[in-house]
């Protein structure tokens, strides 16, 4: 009976205990948040294009659009939409000045949630006439898991007073510019952090969201550094491998101003009368300068 006992209390234990492993012990809550470049602007599998198939022709200065791309439908989304605004809004101002830019477009989300592929980027293009569109994607990791002491503390202390969960967040965000019309690969920056906090059990769920905002920040401004090296190499690289044409606003790249579709028109009309008159199918224009005789 006695011996009986003693294996009842050991059995409520090796429960107890089991329980206090299933809620605290060694396993990792993992969450994420991602957005696919590729996946988005090539849903069917397409190849992109070679590079060096075209030369893109830059109409200075630029109007470009500056946005995310939407987070893939599994992800668990750790940013809100005022949140990404605001960081592309920083991402603006570092840029803001330069001549050879018009103005630069932060693009809601929204505008790239319905579909994907390049023909989404062409209607946002003519939407907010854009001639280069800066797609910025991002994957996001947050793991929260619990060390080894943490057991022992949660059955003798308690959780509410003991530092026993370790966060680890690293983010990556990478900005691809794109030639609107060509669809041609500019330039790319990416933007790395990683940040390893502890934080008690308790404030887990907060400080966990706190840490991925925090490094997603991070990671948005040394990419927005990032891109304006990238973008220095660029100007560079024209100058010396000739992969971009520009052209002055307004120019039609000899130097002489260029004609719209109407003018073309009303320019040839005016040439076709000229010519009946010269041939005198016309008569000619009167003429208001001469007197009376």
């Amino acid at each position: 009976m006695r011996r009986s006992a003693v294996l009842a209390v050991l059995v409520l234990v090796v429960a107890v205990l089991g329980g206090c492993v299933g809620w605290f012990g060694q396993g990792a809550a993992r969450q994420g948040s991602s957005s696919s470049l590729v996946d988005f602007l090539y849903p069917k599998g397409e190849e992109p294009p070679p590079v060096g198939s075209q030369i893109p022709t830059l109409n200075l200065p630029l109007r470009v659009g500056l946005a995310f791309v939407p987070a893939n439908v599994q992800s668990t989304e750790s940013l809100s939409e005022a949140r990404k605004t605001e960081l592309l809004e920083r991402t603006k101002a570092a840029f803001q000045g330069k001549d050879y830019l018009r103005e630069i477009v932060v693009i809601p989300e929204t505008y790239l949630r319905s579909t994907r592929g390049f023909d989404t980027v062409d209607q946002v293009a003519r939407l907010y006439n854009l001639d280069v569109i800066a797609l910025v994607s991002h994957d996001q990791l947050a793991v929260s898991s619990d060390r080894s002491s943490s057991f022992l503390y949660w059955t003798i202390v308690g959780a509410y007073v003991v530092e026993g969960t370790k966060n680890e967040v690293q983010t990556l965000v990478d900005t691809a510019v794109f030639d609107v019309p060509t669809r041609t690969l500019l330039f790319r920056a990416p933007g790395i952090d990683k940040v390893t906090k502890d934080a008690t059990l308790i404030g887990t769920p907060e400080q966990v969201r706190r840490t991925q905002d925090e490094s997603f920040g991070r990671a948005m401004e040394q990419m927005t550094v990032n891109l304006q090296k990238e973008l220095e190499v660029f100007r560079e690289r024209i100058k010396t491998e000739g992969t971009v044409k520009l052209v002055k606003r307004g120019t039609g790249g000899g130097g002489g101003g260029s004609l719209s579709g109407l003018e073309l028109l009303a320019l040839c009309a005016l040439i076709f009368l000229a010519a009946l008159r010269r041939r005198r199918i016309l008569p000619p224009l009167p003429s208001h300068g001469r007197g009376r005789g």
